[in-house]
């Protein structure tokens, strides 16, 4: 459990500098919101991973198949992400967009790994725990470029706030020259098309392609409603007046832990409940949330109402998240975890790059408040697809 904190970090801290951190320093520097907006695209990276990952099943560096790897892409980020503090918005946009890509890409490598290694360290009784703990950790992850950095930025120059995010790397380099390769269970693939073929074979052998494209359209929509009302929260913020120094102390803060505890408890709760109900049960709660932005767009200046709004909407996220990843955990075949989990987590990162790159358009177009009831709406389709994917009465196990 502890190795799966650091990897939950690890994993966690490059994706909030691109999702958090960046907005609010572009928009910090002038940068129009219909251009953050497209910087959704420089996640591209996290929604096609599913297509080199094979090669991290098929290939072993010098360290190991699981530590050699990760040592790589964690040195990488080290070094790439401390590169923004040298470039101006103003007169070097593009050369920031290419950065921001090279950090995506490598932090996807990460999470593929990251997702491989935890699911053949943990044995099947603690594969709840561990993905709680991850995903948990995850998100206190971003409390250092969501809320430390911004902090520091009122009082620094940006290149520093930079160099200061990138060194909290280091745990996870740590963690990995310290820990030991897991055993494998069932060897390595011995060629490249079985890396890659045999996952996608027997994900839709199992399932049949009709529930296949289902079971997809699922994991792709029932975020999909949240992923948006979240894209542009910084800016949001930053619009309706409050300072970096306010978002980064209470909105950050109140967003953060509703969601952590909101993860814990959903995972308790699911237990009782089951996969199927608790599908149901988060969701319309990650659901209706997203109305408090909405609330938040009409009102004034209010540092309570804040707190308030952005914590509700956190604690359904929360329990949201917890429900999908232990679905996500449930459908992955443990002989294939690494291809088809980057399949499936790359497919739920569709709507974070491409629907969030036009959310700067939606909101030059239509304001806050109408894109946030449109992104209400958005997340009714993934709630219908639940008759199908998790009927009520379907009695699934919780997590075991």
């Amino acid at each position: 459990m502890l190795i799966c904190i650091f990897t939950g970090f690890s994993s966690g801290l490059p994706l909030y500098i691109l999702i958090s951190l960046l907005p609010a320093w572009l928009r910090s520097e002038g940068v129009n919101l219909k251009a953050i907006g497209l910087f959704a695209l420089i996640n591209l990276p996290f929604t096609w991973k599913f297509l080199w990952a094979p090669l991290f099943d098929r290939y072993t560096p010098p360290l190991g198949r699981r530590r050699g790897w990760l040592l790589i892409t964690q040195l990488f980020l080290l070094v790439s992400i401390p590169l923004f503090g040298l470039f101006k918005p103003a007169f070097d946009i593009w050369t920031i967009a290419y950065l921001a890509t090279v950090v995506a890409f490598f932090s996807a490598c990460q999470d593929i790994v990251l997702d491989a290694y935890r699911r053949e360290l943990l044995i099947d009784a603690e594969l709840g725990l561990g993905n709680a703990v991850h995903v948990n950790a995850y998100k206190i992850a971003g409390l250092i470029p969501g809320s430390l950095s911004l902090i520091l930025a009122d009082h620094m120059a940006w290149s520093s706030v930079f160099m200061i995010t990138a060194l909290f790397m280091l745990p996870g380099v740590v963690m990995t020259i310290l820990v030991s390769e897991p055993m494998l269970k069932n060897g390595a693939p011995k060629t490249l098309r079985a890396a890659v073929v045999e996952p996608f074979k027997e994900f839709i052998g199992r399932n049949g392609v009709k529930s296949a494209l289902i079971i997809l359209a699922f994991i792709f929509l029932y975020k999909l409603g949240d992923s948006m009302a979240t894209a542009l929260a910084t800016p949001f913020y930053l619009d309706m007046g409050y300072s970096k120094t306010e978002i980064g102390l209470i909105a950050k803060n109140a967003g953060l832990w509703p969601s952590v505890i909101g993860g814990l408890l959903g995972g308790v709760w699911m237990i009782k409940l089951g996969i199927n109900r608790s599908l149901w049960i988060f969701g319309a709660v990650q659901m209706v949330a997203i109305l408090g932005f909405a609330w938040l767009a009409t009102a004034s200046h209010n540092i309570p109402l804040l707190g308030l709004v952005i914590g509700v909407e956190a604690f359904g996220v929360g329990l949201g998240t917890a429900a999908f990843v232990a679905y996500i955990a449930h459908t992955t075949h443990p002989l294939y975890t690494a291809t088809q989990f980057a399949l499936f987590t790359s497919l739920a990162a569709v709507p974070r790059t491409f629907a969030n790159a036009a959310t700067g358009f939606m909101v030059e177009t239509m304001g806050w408040f109408n894109f946030y009831m449109l992104c209400f709406a958005l997340a009714v389709p993934g709630m219908l697809l639940l008759i199908k994917i998790a009927p009520w009465n379907e009695i699934k196990p919780g997590l075991k």
